[in-house]
């Protein structure tokens, strides 16, 4: 029988306990910070030489230079024409959704013209390099290579670099087809702190990025925060999420096959589901104890449940939405009759799947918008990696003549008002003498 928390929004402590089960807190310690600083270190330091040893030593490579590991383009042309047919059509039609999302995303430059010819407005503009970081080894994911890379390819960026760790010198055919489809500029077969600060800082033979997007173990996540100045990051991410809003009325083992499909993917991940209908979050229980000993992790499953997931009754859905946006899920699904209206007023999401025929899978593979998603209750003031990541905006000014003069005198004003001569007389020169 699996073990998950029952919780009752009619309890006065139950917010605290909320709370709790809520609460997660990034795994790095003393050591994995100082053994993430030491190889940032010796990447800077050495370059090529520190990034060819740690490769070596971390994923038990025997490669003679970092020529060596990367991947050419005709390698990955090579993997997509040998995976099935099956598979190699899956990926290009995720791809395809993928891509008309993202187009939906860019920004446009614009700009208006005021009555005395002052122009102003926003010049949009792509990163020149973005680095790429895909797990490899037993966590290979080739839908994170999609999400990931086609946003960068659609905002035009000029080179993509992925990093892709190779453990014992095994390459999953899988992420590199999906790198051949999402067009990746240069693939490595490096991974791990080192990778990071590779991309971060460059090599020799790596080049140095903008910004650097992907999921990644405790190593990887320590080192994106501490390379985050030298380069933009994405995010740091915590454990996959979901939460399920239910009216009662779902077959029971939809739900708890969603909640399973959370859970499947990390002991600390978190499956969460709400409902008025306690009979509904019986059979759910119930549901779960029946399917758990078919699925092929069920282990990890368990342990998810019982450490960070629950079953908890509210009054009504009304209050499931004001839970829900307290929770700020990464995933939420409102598995409900009517669920347009319950979506307007969610505020604190980061996707929303709506409807009892939308499971949040069909998110993570080929609905279209991107899968990378705020966790850890970020999606209060976060959003879903998309095109906007890979552009920058620039702030334009034009001042005619009768511009400056007007704007001047005001920016005169506040300048000495703030004590700043300098501000104040470089706009008051451009103010013609009476």
């Amino acid at each position: 029988m699996a073990d998950i928390k029952r919780l009752n929004s009619a309890d006065p402590a139950f917010y605290s306990q909320l709370d709790d089960l809520l609460a997660w807190e990034q795994v790095s310690d003393q050591q994995v910070e100082q053994t993430v600083r030491d190889i940032i270190a010796g990447i800077r330091e050495r370059g090529d030489a520190a990034l060819l040893e740690f490769t070596n030593r971390f994923d038990r490579m025997q490669a003679a230079s970092v020529a060596e590991l990367e991947i050419s383009q005709a390698r990955l042309r090579d993997a997509l024409k040998a995976i099935p047919s099956e598979q190699r059509e899956a990926l290009e039609r995720a791809a395809a959704r993928v891509r008309v999302y993202a187009e939906r995303q860019k920004m446009e430059s614009w700009s208006y013209t005021e009555a005395d010819g002052t122009l102003l407005g926003q010049q949009v503009a792509a990163l020149d390099r973005a680095g790429l970081y895909v797990p490899g080894g037993k966590a290979a994911y080739p839908s994170s290579v999609l999400m990931n890379a086609i946003p960068a390819k659609v905002a035009g960026v000029g080179e993509l670099i992925m990093v892709v760790p190779t453990p014992d010198g095994v390459v999953n055919e899988l992420v590199l087809a999906a790198a051949a489809i999402a067009q990746v500029d240069r693939v490595f077969a490096i991974g791990g702190a080192q990778a990071v600060a590779a991309l971060a800082w460059g090599t020799e033979t790596v080049p140095r990025v903008d910004k650097i997007v992907g999921p990644g173990n405790i190593y990887v996540a320590t080192a994106k925060g501490m390379v985050f100045g030298q380069v933009g990051i994405d995010m740091i991410a915590g454990p996959s999420e979901i939460l399920v809003v239910c009216d009662g009325r779902t077959d029971p083992d939809w739900i708890a096959m969603d909640l399973f499909s959370q859970a499947e993917h990390d002991q600390d991940a978190q499956s969460i589901l709400l409902s008025p209908d306690a009979d509904f979050l019986d059979s759910v229980a119930a549901s779960i104890d029946r399917q758990l000993p078919q699925m092929e992790r069920q282990d990890i499953i368990r342990t998810s449940l019982a450490g960070r997931g629950a079953l908890i009754q509210v009054r009504d859905l009304q209050e499931a939405v004001e839970v829900a946006n307290y929770i700020a899920p990464e995933h939420l699904e409102l598995s409900v009759e009517d669920p347009q209206p319950m979506a307007a007023q969610i505020r604190h999401a980061g996707a929303i799947f709506m409807g009892r025929y939308t499971a949040e899978a069909l998110g993570d593979y080929c609905a279209g918008p991107n899968h990378v998603l705020p966790t850890s209750r970020t999606a209060r003031f976060s959003s879903p990696l998309g095109v906007y990541d890979f552009q920058k905006r620039s702030s334009l000014i034009y001042c005619s003549s009768a511009g400056a003069a007007d704007l001047g005198r005001t920016a005169s004003t506040l300048a000495r008002g703030e004590g700043l001569t300098a501000h104040a007389l470089s706009a008051e020169y451009r103010i013609p003498r009476q």
